[in-house]
């Protein structure tokens, strides 16, 4: 029989982690054996401790499941279908994953046999939600992505704001994603059944939202021809943050004797060494960029 995934995604602290431990309590209630699959940016699980001991787990650090960390992803699931018997699949994104991004990583042929896809449930934050105005371009756009592929939506921590607020986001979330049923929530508190009966919906569009037609998205490349200090090229990063969505790449810093892997996306950079020369280069990816201008200021870093 085929083990139900289902994925948990939502921004940074919004309660995907609450919803995992009702989720495990409930489905161990049903005489079935759960397993999680925890993704954390940082090289130290911070939740892994609300998963019991009698529950298989497999941790994927630092990095994030839609790009930095792939590679581990295929082989910890394949770990688990190997040694471990459970039923049902729970995938914790981070919070800075978009969700569909996230599934494409995860679906692989390898697996296709073996897994029946639940959906994608997206917590919000009413207040974060509620002062997005104060987020950048790019965290505003991770949260539309988070709320539209969903294939059901958590309303959570509703007890920060009134009623009248509720009511408002609400109806604004909805707008995004007028398909899926919307539960408003204390503690990511919601009808446990609603989440055993999910079915994962077709995404279509999906690609659309990630090609220029839709974002008008710029996609550029830089090959550095001299190393450039890391301080001032994360300062860099940071004043063009409110248009770039990704980076990847390769940055060849004077702190380091090799060029250092950097990825960027949604506002999160990761710095990994690596142990070879690696090609300089660096591709870049976000909206309404001026790529003139920006390439000028990279190698105006360099000198």
């Amino acid at each position: 029989m085929k083990k139900q995934v289902y994925v948990l995604s939502g921004f940074l602290g919004s309660g995907k982690t609450t919803l995992l431990k009702q989720l495990l309590l409930y489905l161990k209630g049903q005489h079935r054996r759960p397993a999680v699959l925890m993704n954390e940016l940082g090289d130290v699980s911070v939740d892994s401790a609300a998963v019991e001991n009698d529950t298989p787990l497999r941790e994927l650090l630092n990095g994030c499941i839609c790009c930095t960390v792939q590679e581990q992803l295929e082989s910890q699931l394949q770990e688990l279908l190997f040694n471990e018997t459970f039923d049902d699949l729970i995938i914790e994104t981070t919070g800075a994953a978009h969700p569909v991004e996230a599934i494409d990583a995860i679906m692989s042929p390898l697996f296709s046999d073996q897994l029946e896809w639940k959906g994608i449930v997206t917590v919000v934050d009413c207040l974060t939600w509620k002062k997005r105005a104060s987020l950048s371009p790019a965290v505003l756009q991770l949260m539309y992505e988070q709320i539209k592929h969903a294939d059901l939506l958590i309303l959570n921590k509703t007890d920060l704001v009134s009623e009248m607020d509720v009511a408002t986001l609400t109806y604004e979330i909805q707008q995004i994603n007028p398909q899926r049923m919307l539960y408003v929530a204390v503690n990511a508190k919601v009808p446990m059944k609603a989440l055993e009966s999910l079915a994962m919906s077709k995404k279509e569009g999906t690609k659309t939202v990630r090609v220029d037609q839709h974002l008008h998205l710029n996609v550029f490349s830089h090959t550095f021809d001299h190393q450039v200090n890391m301080e001032a090229f994360e300062q860099w990063v940071r004043r063009h943050s409110g248009q770039i969505y990704r980076m990847k790449g390769y940055v060849p810093v004077e702190q380091s004797k090799f060029p250092m892997l950097f990825q960027y996306s949604y506002g999160m950079p990761l710095w990994m060494p690596e142990e070879m020369n690696m090609p300089a280069n660096l591709v870049i990816i976000g909206e309404q960029l001026d790529q003139i201008n920006m390439l000028a200021e990279l190698k105006e870093l360099e000198k």
